[in-house]
C-alpha cells in the first residue's frame, strides 16, 4: 500500500510542471496514463485512496504558493500556517478521490467497460469542487493546454471540455496498451488531430477596429497599501504613470483597488480626474472600494468618456458605469463564521475582508464606445460567471487583480494562465492590469500581445483589435463537454450490456 501512496503522490505532484510558469503541457497525458495504470486492478476503496494521495500531491505542489501570503500576512506561526494549508489540500484531495472511486465502484455492473465513465465522474467531481462552499476551481486540468494545440477544443467545449478530451485520449491510449485494441489507438490519434483543424472553422473575425490601451502597474507594496498615509502617494504614482498618455490612448486601466481611499471619501479627486480625461478625449477604468449604506464593494469604475459623440455622464458617487465583484475570495474578502474565526489570528482579520457581493450578471463597462465585461481578481477562475457577463456586443474581457500577496511564486503565472483560457473560450481579447504583475494584453486566441515586467512601476501600451462572432462555448456553455462525457459513458455501458448478453448466449 505504501508504494501506491508514494506513486500517487509523485504522479499528482508532477502535474505542477504542466501549468504556468513551467508550461510542460505534454506531461498531462503520461500522468493520466500512469494514474490509470496504477488504479486498473484496484478495488473501489483502494481507488479512493489512490485518488486522494494523487490529489494531495497535485494540490500541495500546485498551490504551495498560498503559503507566501499566509506566512507574510497571516500572522500565524509556521506550524499553524502549514496546518491551515494542509487542511485545504486534504479537502481538495477528496474530489479526485471521488472521481476514481465512482469509476471503480461502477465496475460491479459494467466490468472493464466502466473505465469510460471516468471522464464523466471526473467532470462531476470537478464541478462540485467549483461550486461547493462558494467553489475553488483552481488547477483544472484543461488549463495546462492553454498553449497546446489540444487547447483548441476550448472555444468549442470550454476549459472543462479540454479536461474531458484529455481523459478521453488517455483512456483510449490506455485501452490500446492494456487490451491491445488497435482501434483505440486510432481513436486517440483522431482526438489528437482534430484540434489542429478547429482554428480553420473559427467564427471569430477581426472587425478592423482597434483600441489603444494602456495598462498601469503601480507596484505598491502590500504591507503599506492600506496605510492611510499611503493613499495619496499611491494615487499620485498611478496618475504620474498615466498623465503622459492621456492624449494618445483610448482606454487607461488601473488594477484592483488602485484607489485605496473608498468612495465617497475621494469624490472630489475622482471628479477632477474625470473632467481632465473628458478634456483629453480618453477613459480611465480603476479598481476602488465603494462604500454605500454600510456595505463595502470591491469595484471597478469608469472615469472620462464612456461613449463618443454623446453627452458624457458626469462623475458622481454611484454613477452607473461600474462593476461590483460578485465572487468573493474566502478569508481575503469575506470570512465564514467570522465571529468565531476573526479573534483567532490576523489571517482572519485582514484589511478589507468584509465585502458585500455585487450581482452575478452586470452590464458591460462603457469606455469611449467600447464595451468591456468585468471580472475582478479571483472571479476570472469562474468560467460560467465570466461567460454570463460577455455579451455578443462585448469588445473585451477586462480583469484587474492584485497578486502582490503571492510574491515571486508560481501563483501569479497560474492566475494569468487561467485568464488567458477565458479569452480562448469566449473569443474575446483580454486586458489584465495588476499591481505588480502579471499585467498583459491577450488576443482572442489566448495569445499574449504584450506583457509588462513583474515587480516594477510601469505602464504597458498596446493596440488591441476588436473582433466579432461567438464561440460555441459562448453560445451554449459547457453543455458540449457534458454531452461528450455522457456519450462516452453511455456507449461503454451499451457495450458492456452487449458483452454480457454475448457471454450469456455462449454459456447457454
Amino acid at each position: 500500500m505504501r508504494n501506491y501512496r508514494v506513486a500517487s503522490l509523485l504522479l499528482g505532484g508532477s502535474l505542477v510542471f504542466s501549468y504556468a510558469p513551467f508550461q510542460q503541457a505534454w506531461l498531462v497525458l503520461p500522468v493520466l496514463f500512469g494514474l490509470l495504470l496504477l488504479t486498473r486492478k484496484a478495488s473501489a476503496g483502494m481507488a479512493w485512496r489512490i485518488g486522494f494521495y494523487f490529489g494531495l500531491g497535485w494540490f500541495s505542489a500546485g498551490l504551495s504558493w498560498i503559503y507566501v501570503s499566509i506566512d507574510q500576512f497571516g500572522g500565524l506561526p509556521v506550524i499553524a500556517s502549514l496546518a491551515v494549508l494542509m487542511v485545504l489540500f486534504l479537502y481538495l484531495s477528496l474530489f479526485p478521490a471521488l472521481a476514481l472511486f465512482l469509476w471503480k465502484y461502477s465496475e460491479r455492473w459494467f466490468g472493464y467497460f466502466a473505465i469510460a465513465l471516468l471522464p464523466l465522474t471526473w467532470l462531476i467531481s470537478e464541478s462540485i469542487r467549483g461550486w461547493f462552499l462558494t467553489g475553488f476551481p483552481w488547477l483544472e486540468l484543461g488549463y495546462t493546454q492553454t498553449d497546446s494545440w489540444i487547447g483548441n477544443y476550448a472555444p468549442w467545449l470550454s476549459g472543462v471540455g479540454v479536461t474531458v478530451m484529455l481523459w478521453a485520449i488517455a483512456i483510449a491510449l490506455f485501452v490500446w496498451f492494456d487490451r491491445k485494441r488497435k482501434e483505440f489507438g486510432l481513436i486517440a490519434f483522431g482526438l489528437l488531430i482534430i484540434p489542429f483543424t478547429l482554428p480553420w472553422v473559427s467564427t471569430i473575425e477581426k472587425t478592423g477596429e482597434q483600441a489603444r490601451v494602456l495598462l498601469v502597474q503601480g507596484n505598491i507594496e502590500q504591507s503599506i497599501k492600506w496605510n492611510p498615509d499611503q493613499h495619496w502617494q499611491s494615487l499620485m504614482t498611478y496618475l504620474d504613470l498615466s498623465r503622459p498618455h492621456y492624449l494618445s490612448h483610448d482606454i487607461i486601466i488601473w488594477p484592483e483597488s488602485a484607489v485605496t481611499m473608498p468612495e465617497p471619501y475621494t469624490d472630489d479627486v475622482l471628479s477632477n480626474i474625470h473632467n481632465a480625461l473628458v478634456e483629453t478625449d480618453t477613459t480611465l477604468i480603476t479598481g476602488i472600494i465603494d462604500y454605500q449604506q454600510n456595505e463595502y464593494f470591491n469595484t471597478m469604475i469608469v472615469l472620462g468618456l464612456d461613449a463618443p459623440y454623446q453627452p458624457v455622464e458626469p462623475y458622481t458617487h454611484g454613477h452607473t458605469n461600474r462593476y461590483q465583484k460578485h465572487q468573493l475570495l474566502p478569508i481575503g474578502e469575506f470570512v465564514p463564521f467570522e465571529d468565531l474565526l476573526r479573534p483567532l489570528a490576523p489571517l482572519f482579520d485582514l484589511p478589507m475582508s468584509s465585502f458585500s457581493r455585487g450581482d452575478y450578471q452586470q452590464q458591460n463597462l462603457r469606455a469611449k464606445g467600447f464595451h468591456l465585461a468585468g471580472a475582478i481578481c479571483y472571479e476570472i477562475a469562474f468560467p460560467d460567471q465570466v461567460r454570463a457577463n460577455v455579451l455578443p456586443t462585448t469588445d473585451y474581457i477586462l480583469t484587474v487583480s492584485n497578486d502582490t500577496w503571492f510574491g515571486a511564486s508560481h501563483g501569479p503565472a497560474q492566475h494569468m494562465q487561467i485568464a488567458r483560457m477565458r479569452a480562448l473560450e469566449l473569443g474575446r481579447p483580454l486586458l489584465r492590469a495588476t499591481n505588480n504583475g502579471i499585467s498583459a494584453v491577450v488576443d482572442a486566441n489566448g495569445h499574449e500581445i504584450a506583457r509588462a515586467p513583474q515587480f516594477s512601476a510601469t505602464s504597458l501600451s498596446a493596440q488591441v483589435p476588436v473582433v466579432t462572432g461567438q464561440t460555441a462555448y459562448h453560445r451554449y456553455g459547457s453543455i458540449g463537454a457534458w454531452l461528450i462525457a455522457l456519450l462516452i459513458a453511455l456507449s461503454s455501458i451499451l457495450a458492456a450490456f452487449r458483452h454480457g448478453q454475448a457471454r450469456s448466449k455462449s454459456v447457454n
